[in-house]
């Protein structure tokens, strides 16, 4: 009816598509060794739809009514799967909670507006009910962004953009695009591409997140050494708010007080409905290829990305997984034969009698994309600082086959749940300075949790992101629970989450590079932005959404709600 397509109801992604680990025969005897989990053991798959228990729809008929009208019939949906899908985003907590049936509070209604005249009637008629309005794009999110405060007592309706799905023109002597905010990753690029424009921003989720949300939560991209965050290619925003919708031109840079754009950007719709953004583009690259490398172990290879950040090269992609989260990787992929598994073993053969610590080898790619030239200088500088540091070239190869999984990797968070482990992610940013101490420090604090648990857990890190002056660590963490009770699950998942995001900010690390901040990371706002911080935030949710209705309960501490 909406011609919205959403992704699975209990996790990631779309019907049909899952991991399977049987055609990669190194994984199974690597997690039995590093958890104990046997995968070919019988695991426990979700629950069927029909056997949730989903709260009736508390909608008023006057409300029900005026959104009827100003959107139509068959874009006014009640449906139960309609409205649980729009419950949680696709954090660990939210796909233990809806597997488990636990649905407190499920939205009232979800709405499908196709222009931003509907978006507008939609929020006056919220407001002048004294109801919530929770907007959301591809439902990606997995900081607990999206989910209905439990002891919400008025209606609740959810503001589906999937819709406003189109790129709306091109400033090409700008470098700009006009977007709608409901546009996911691959439409929009493909919109793109099909006029010879890039916008180059590809987050994890790209294949399910949309602009939107992107600007709502300050995303980055797996691209962003070379195209910037979100924050660097947002330029102007159209934003509906009760009563009236505010317009930011898309400038190249402004001096007109404290910046609305900026308020804007990760308000996680606290501050209106983002309905376009004009953003940055950028011509089809000439050539665009990812390079493997390896390195000897992590420090070698963090030194390696710090000096690669102050060169003269411009990469599109910086990237360098730990010892843990290297073995992990190749422990993911599919039996070499031939002619690859000669070279490769003959390598790691090499390696070794160099005296090399396989264990520790830690595994980068590098992005290049531009003209002939421009590659050719970048290559040559990276490479040369990559032997610098001890490390080799693996090539193209292992690079182009990262190219193309890289989106892939949320299905195995959905596989291990399958199977009674518990995996997330928490990701932060600091100076360089700081970097290899917030590294330690937070492996320590994760092993700490596990061990006082009582349970086998594993943990593992890449740098995702270089900056002038530091890098984003992003952390994969996993446990085995050994309990089938939701209650239970969660509690020990928080001992560690909460054990990591406290090290973040005990070692100088931000609560969030770009996963946003939701309610699972609002404990520790006000260590990261300080309590005057906190004051300012609040007074500016307050002096525009006084009456709560917009997104209440996400981005704020619980204490600090009004």
């Amino acid at each position: 009816m909406t011609g919205v397509t959403h992704q699975k109801w209990w996790g990631w992604g779309v019907e049909g598509i899952a991991f399977n680990y049987r055609d990669k025969p190194k994984m199974a005897p690597f997690v039995m060794d590093r958890i104990g989990i046997d995968l070919s053991a019988p695991g426990t798959p979700p629950p069927s739809f029909d056997d949730i228990d989903v709260p009736a729809s508390k909608l008023p008929e006057d409300l029900a009514a005026e959104l009827r009208s100003a959107l139509g019939e068959d874009h006014v949906v009640t449906s139960d799967l309609d409205r649980v899908i729009h419950t949680y985003g696709k954090g660990l907590v939210d796909l233990v909670r809806v597997r488990a049936g636990y649905l407190p509070r499920v939205p009232d209604v979800v709405v499908y507006p196709g222009t931003e005249e509907e978006v507008r009637a939609v929020v006056d008629a919220v407001v002048a009910s004294d109801a919530v309005l929770i907007p959301f794009g591809g439902g990606s999110n997995i900081s607990g962004s999206l989910t209905p405060p439990p002891e919400e007592t008025r209606p609740i309706v959810s503001l589906d953009l999937g819709r406003l799905n189109r790129v709306l023109e091109v400033d090409e002597d700008a470098g700009l695009a006009r977007v709608q905010a409901g546009a996911l990753g691959p439409d929009l690029e493909e919109q793109l591409t099909a006029r010879g424009w890039t916008m180059g921003h590809q987050p994890d989720s790209f294949k399910h997140s949309t602009l939107g949300g992107w600007i709502a939560t300050r995303s980055s991209g797996m691209q962003s050494d070379k195209y910037g965050d979100i924050a660097d290619i947002t330029r102007g925003m159209r934003v509906v708010l009760p009563g009236k919708v505010v317009v930011l031109r898309p400038l190249p840079s402004t001096s007109s007080g404290p910046s609305v754009r900026e308020m804007i950007l990760g308000s996680e719709g606290r501050l209106g409905v983002i309905t376009e953004a004009w953003v940055h583009v950028h011509r089809l690259p000439e050539n665009r290829e990812i390079i493997a490398y390896l390195f000897p172990n992590w420090g070698s290879a963090v030194q390696a990305m710090h000096a690669i950040s102050v060169s003269d090269a411009h990469p599109s992609v910086t990237r360098v997984s730990d010892g843990n989260e290297t073995a992990f990787s190749l422990s993911t992929q599919k039996a070499s034969k031939g002619a690859k598994k000669a070279v490769q073993d003959g390598l790691f053969g090499f390696l070794e009698k160099r005296g090399w610590d396989l264990d520790k080898a830690c595994l980068s790619y590098v992005g290049y994309e531009g003209g002939s030239a421009r590659v050719r200088a970048d290559k040559a500088t990276v490479g040369k600082i990559v032997r610098e540091h001890g490390g080799v070239k693996l090539g193209k190869g292992p690079g182009a086959l990262y190219d193309q999984k890289k989106f892939d990797t949320p299905y195995i968070r959905d596989f291990l749940l399958d199977i009674g482990a518990l995996a997330d992610v928490s990701e932060t940013a600091m100076p360089w300075s700081r970097l290899m101490e917030v590294y330690h420090r937070t492996l320590r604090a994760a092993r700490e949790a596990f061990d006082s648990l009582g349970v086998r857990g594993y943990i593992m890190c890449h740098l995702s992101h270089s900056y002038h002056s530091g890098a984003c660590l992003y952390f994969t963490f996993a446990l085995v629970s050994g309990s089938s009770d939701m209650e239970e699950q969660l509690r020990q998942y928080w001992v560690v989450k909460r054990a990591i995001q406290q090290s973040f900010v005990d070692q100088g690390g931000t609560i969030s590079h770009h996963h946003g901040v939701g309610t699972d990371h609002a404990p520790w706002l006000e260590q990261d932005i300080s309590p005057a911080g906190v004051d300012v935030q609040v007074a500016l949710l307050q002096g525009v959404d006084p009456g709560r209705n917009l997104n209440p309960g996400t981005l704020l501490p619980a204490s600090r709600e009004w």
